[in-house]
């Protein structure tokens, strides 16, 4: 790791000691169906959709036999709902045919969920089981193109180039600190580099 990068994860160490996954949840089922839901969504609206809708759908076997038209309306604030029921109600109809109703812990057996890309697999096999995975999502894609650590933008490319130059250890923690820095000060239209403390180690600063 050259001294660059090592500055810059010990600056993201400094701003994000503790970084968590900022969706609620209570197991892996109930992460796996929140993060289908936060594609193309904010955690924060899809925190306020799962509080009612987990008080509904408690199994499963409630997600696999529910009505289509039903959880569309359930889950229509988080945009794309119409796909999302889709892929929803067949991952789970999938668990219970292929996994017993549990959600599996390789990222082999989670990519053969619908729905479910190295994305959402790296963030729950990472968050629940504790196998190390670099979730890459917009923010973890602006990020660290500003911070020249690719010139890729498709994110499997992105996820696979990081893992040579992160150490296996932090690959949860860095993405939850882009995830955080994104949202507070390296957004998307109007980046506060002025105000960002890492932006010393940030050769693309405002692109």
């Amino acid at each position: 790791m050259n001294a660059r990068l090592k500055d810059l994860m010990k600056g993201l160490d400094d701003l994000y000691p503790d970084p968590l996954c900022s969706l609620e949840f209570v197991d892996a089922l109930q992460l796996l169906i929140s993060t289908q839901l936060s594609a193309q969504c904010t955690d924060a609206r899809v925190n306020i959709v799962t509080k009612e809708l987990f008080k509904k759908y408690k199994t499963v076997h409630d997600y696999a036999g529910a009505d289509p038209d039903v959880f569309e309306q359930d889950i229509k604030s988080t945009g794309f709902y119409k796909n999302k029921t889709k892929n929803i109600i067949a991952c789970c109809k999938t668990l219970i045919k292929n996994f017993n109703g549990k959600v599996p812990s390789t990222m082999e057996e989670m990519l053969t969920l619908p729905g479910v890309g190295r994305k959402t697999a790296n963030l729950v096999l990472n968050t629940v089981y504790g196998i190390p995975g670099l979730v890459i999502d917009t923010h973890a894609k602006r990020l660290v193109f500003r911070m020249g650590l690719t010139e890729n933008t498709d994110p499997v490319k992105i996820e696979f180039e990081l893992m040579k130059i992160i150490p296996e250890k932090r690959w949860g923690a860095f993405s939850h600190q882009l995830v955080l820095h994104g949202r507070a000060v390296c957004n998307a239209r109007k980046p506060k580099c002025g105000i960002c403390d890492v932006s010393g180690y940030c050769p693309k600063k405002g692109l």
